[in-house]
């Protein structure tokens, strides 16, 4: 059995944005596919945990892009479990370019479900059956978490369309993050070398639900990876204000 999980692949065209790099979205995606391939691989992958009418729900992830790769370019995505933290699953990531370089890192937290009750179960009777991987830290010192940025304006709305809708019949992770590209546009992300990006997952979206997209830029962080000159933050709310999702992005040159 694989301890650290490894897939070589080249960044394809729809998944690079108007700078012809890989976007954000496109950075979940390749996280996403290497973390279910390697849940499959060490026997928690998706049927094994529906025959116990349990699930994996991401409820958040942390990615920093020190180099985003270009179309075309030759990537490795490794994926690896670090053990848990209270209710979440910790799974870490990194991506390499052809000779080693580290280009991004990333964290996340899941949460194993209940299917029948809708709630999450603790993830310690999980942790037997992965892999610890000791010392193994993608982002050191990095907490998973975000919280509500006062000062948001309103400034769409917005309805989870088929093309959201994954195969567990909820709006997959990368489109949250479709959707934030969206707001922040090239204005953002055009020139930007280098991202920031952290998304909680708060409730689920379903087919044709329909969302409020609050936004406003984010003040100067202190970050352990430097400053970033510029950052957006994104809330979308149930038309009762309920924050179903939050994400905040941050970008700087090369």
């Amino acid at each position: 059995m694989k301890n650290i999980w490894e897939e070589t692949k080249a960044v394809t065209f729809g998944s690079a944005d108007i700078s012809g790099r890989l976007s954000p979205a496109g950075v979940l995606e390749l996280f996403q596919e290497a973390a279910i391939n390697h849940a499959e691989h060490l026997g928690v992958g998706r049927e094994a945990l529906l025959a116990a009418r349990q699930g994996w729900v991401l409820s958040r992830i942390s990615v920093v892009a020190d180099v985003r790769p270009a179309w075309r370019d030759t990537v490795t995505v490794r994926s690896w479990p670090r053990g848990a933290d209270r209710l979440f699953a910790v799974r870490d990531y990194d991506m390499r370019g052809p000779e080693g370089e580290l280009l991004v890192r990333g964290r996340s937290g899941w949460l194993v479900l209940d299917l029948d009750k809708r709630r999450p179960l603790r993830p310690q009777f999980m942790m037997d059956r992965l892999p610890g991987n000791e010392g193994l830290d993608a982002l050191p010192g990095t907490p998973l978490g975000l919280d509500a940025r006062p000062g948001l304006t309103k400034i769409a709305g917005r309805e989870a369309r088929y093309s959201d809708i994954d195969y567990n019949g909820h709006m997959n992770n990368a489109r949250y993050m479709t959707w934030v590209q969206d707001i922040a546009g090239p204005e953002l992300l055009e020139k930007a070398g280098r991202f920031r990006l952290d998304l909680n997952y708060l409730h689920e979206v379903r087919l044709g639900e329909a969302l409020e997209l609050w936004a406003g830029p984010l003040p100067e962080p202190s970050l352990p990876e430097g400053l970033w000159e510029r950052g957006l933050a994104v809330e979308g709310r149930r038309a009762g204000g309920e924050a179903v999702f939050r994400a905040e992005l941050r970008t700087a040159p090369a």
